[in-house]
């Protein structure tokens, strides 16, 4: 048997690979190759799958593998999913001899649960990528992964293997090109049509999760492949890190300069300057939300009346329980992100939040700099040329490819009725909060109020550093209301959400720019809290 429908060709490319809706559509832009399919039906076993298709061509697969129901892999803080039966399918996508002598390819995991709910998910990446994470589908899915609800689930390394920030695989233009953008559509439609290939029937929907990288994945499969995805979860996506990892620079930079003379730094804050900002905080905007509960649900009206100078110390005191006049300053500046010399802002304000003191197990708020960051040692320099800084930033090709917050037209994704749900930590302290709620602005702005909001969700997370942590409700599931969404046309309201380190607490997360405010009853508890809409 040749063929699967009516299509005798899959066309795989480094690319696009097939059309999201059929077999065999060539797509622009295509790289020169192709894939001459033999299929012989669905397999009898898991273990037989690679065994019924001949891939001669850019795709090898290289394992099949039942896997019985039981525990998964626990994603950090949290407990381990329970998985169902599945097949575990692993292989490798135009694997090459690239750059060096450097072997490259697209390594990927899919995994086909027995009890298929005709569902595609793709799996977005994190940092620079370069490993195949466990194809689950955990984020923004609650304690329950795509993968458990049925999703055929597939996660990727972007087209390269490494470790941590390591950036040398830049030096191949397509490892490079393939990280930056082509992997998306290449794993995406890969993933569809071996869905496709295993049950002998395409997906009905196909959606799109991810967080840091992931959530830039996501944006860029909005805006360049609108016809990929029915519904996309972005979470704190990492669409400007030169701009933000510069807000970091900037804000090191600003401490140092309290630091005496001679003293080398890197300056970070006391203990006991934390707890006097954490104080400070919570005393002007805890009981914004209508309680004093700890957290700070009214992001909107703590940024816009919060004083930091509440908190410096005034002449003649020992200094305990307030901050030096220079450190004050120097923490409204920082908050405030860089200008460049014309006072024009270079990265937007970091959202004074609880977790921007946050010193636990995990990484640090964005207060306690003075430490290593992924990026690199922590700065000593005193001064900082921010115009040559934004000028290299401008002109780094890495940087530009990766860059998503501009492109704002998405009325070809809209206009199929695909769905979007942003959240984003408030006291994230790599990417700024605000960066993402300037961008989903814009993007109502772009493509008119109406019809964005009949399409659009940003959530803000109180509390809750880059994708979890901090003392936040960071375990939520937005991955069943997108789907409702989607396919029953059942709009999104508030997200229950829990900490995922336990406890029976519980908030409600709230559609911006309506926030969680307390209106009678035990306090953090879900069903004492409404969506509240800010005061005009």
């Amino acid at each position: 048997m040749k063929l699967v429908r009516s299509a005798a060709r899959f066309l795989l490319g480094a690319s696009v690979i097939l059309a999201p809706t059929g077999l065999g559509a060539q797509q622009p832009g295509r790289s020169p190759g192709a894939m001459v399919l033999d299929y012989d039906g669905p397999p009898a076993s898991c273990e037989a799958f690679s065994e019924s298709i001949s891939l001669s061509g850019l795709v090898t697969i290289t394992s099949a593998t039942g896997v019985p129901a039981g525990p998964g892999e626990a994603a950090p803080g949290q407990a381990a999913p329970v998985l169902p039966e599945h097949c575990l399918v692993e292989g490798v996508i135009n694997p090459r001899t690239g750059f060096g002598g450097v072997e490259y390819g697209i390594g990927f995991e899919i995994r086909l649960p027995s009890d298929w709910n005709g569902r595609f998910l793709l799996q977005g990446g994190g940092g620079l990528n370069g490993s195949v994470r466990p194809a689950i589908g955990p984020v923004a899915a609650g304690s329950t992964p795509a993968l458990a609800r049925g999703f055929a689930v597939i996660s990727h390394d972007s087209g390269h293997q490494g470790a941590g920030f390591d950036r040398s695989f830049f030096d191949d233009q397509r490892a490079a090109l393939d990280f930056a953008e082509s992997s998306v559509p290449t794993v995406a439609t890969t993933g569809k049509m071996l869905t496709q290939l295993y049950y002998g029937e395409e997906p009905h929907h196909s959606y799109m999760t991810g967080c840091s990288t992931g959530g830039r994945e996501g944006m860029l499969a909005s805006q360049r492949y609108p016809e990929l995805f029915d519904g996309i979860i972005i979470g704190a996506p990492a669409m400007r890190p030169g701009y933000s990892n510069l807000g970091i620079e900037w804000a090191q930079m600003l401490l140092n300069r309290t630091l005496p003379a001679g003293e080398a730094g890197p300056a970070g804050f006391s203990a006991d300057e934390r707890a006097t900002v954490l104080g400070s905080l919570l005393q002007q905007c805890d009981a914004l939300d209508g309680i004093n509960d700890g957290m700070i649900a009214d992001v909107a009206a703590c940024n816009a009346q919060f004083d930091p100078y509440a908190m410096q110390c005034q002449a003649g005191s020992d200094g305990e329980g307030c901050l030096a006049p220079d450190r004050v300053n120097a923490l409204r500046q920082l908050m405030a992100g860089p200008r460049d010399a014309t006072g024009r802002p270079i990265y937007v304000p970091i959202p004074w939040d609880t977790g921007v003191v946050y010193d636990g197990p995990g990484l640090p708020g964005f207060l306690p700099v003075g430490q290593p960051s992924p990026f690199g040692p922590a700065t000593t320099a005193r001064e900082l040329d921010i115009d040559a800084r934004v000028h290299d930033i401008r002109w780094d090709a890495a940087g530009r490819l990766t860059d998503t917050p501009y492109w704002t037209n998405l009325s070809t994704y809209l206009g199929r009725g695909s769905k979007l749900m942003y959240f984003h930590g408030v006291s994230d302290p790599w990417f700024s909060a605000f960066d993402t709620l300037d961008y989903f602005n814009r993007a109502r702005s772009a493509n008119g109020a109406e019809t964005w909001d009949d399409a659009a969700r940003f959530y803000m997370v109180p509390g809750m550093l880059h994708c979890r942590g901090g003392n936040a409700f960071d375990n939520f599931d937005m991955l069943g209301p997108l789907v409702d969404w989607v396919e029953s046309e059942e709009a999104p309201a508030a997200i229950p959400a829990r900490r995922s380190t336990g406890g029976d607490d519980t908030m409600p997360l709230c559609p911006w720019p309506s926030s969680a405010h307390y209106t009678g009853g035990p306090q953090l508890v879900e069903s004492s809290y409404e969506c509240r809409m800010p005061e005009s």
